[in-house]
């Protein structure tokens, strides 16, 4: 992946991210590794994504979570 590509999928990734769409984008970081498929400075970059995106994604889990246990709680 070039480093203009990195910027992009950086640039985009934000809260209006999809879960699936960020967890998707980790498979592919991990798959290309496991491939040996990135050079070093890539594999740094995708290391750094590769965080941002976990951290997305436990936050969206995280918040989802939250949400789900309110509204139990309304319920009962």
């Amino acid at each position: 992946m070039k480093n203009e590509e990195l910027r992009v999928k950086k640039d985009t990734m934000n809260d209006e991210m999809k879960y699936e769409e960020a967890l998707a984008q980790l498979e592919t970081i991990v798959r290309k590794m496991e491939a040996n498929e990135l050079d070093i400075d890539e594999i740094a970059a995708q290391l750094k994504t590769a965080q941002r995106l976990i951290k997305l994604c436990r936050d969206k889990l995280t918040k989802t979570e939250a949400e789900l246990l309110e509204e139990q709680s309304d319920g009962q």
